[in-house]
């Protein structure tokens, strides 16, 4: 299927592209602008992107299946900590309503 028709991209091509790029690091982000890189093209219009972003993570999703398929143990990078419930300082932002002079 064409999915560039600036270009004349299909998507063939851009799935071949997105499994050399996680076969080199599998944990990588692969952007569209990465893809048109290493096509060596220029995205003129923009509006294959959507579809490019699609088959990115259609790819990359079915990419780490297979992996896991293959492998026992899958080496993910570190999980960010989550965010703190609660901001401690959030009750001195606010005016005190406490004493009013009006």
């Amino acid at each position: 299927m064409l999915v560039c028709q600036c270009n004349v991209i299909t998507d063939r091509e851009i799935i071949r592209v997105i499994r050399d790029l996680l076969a080199a690091d599998p944990w990588q982000i692969i952007v569209p602008a990465k893809v048109y890189r290493e096509l060596e093209k220029r995205c003129k219009c923009s509006g294959c992107v959507p579809n490019v972003v699609d088959l990115i993570t259609t790819v990359t999703h079915e990419y780490h299946l297979e992996i896991a398929d293959s492998s026992a143990e899958v080496k993910a990078p570190p999980v960010v900590s989550p965010p703190r419930r609660k901001f401690k300082g959030a009750g001195h932002e606010r005016r005190s309503t406490s004493y009013r002079t009006a």
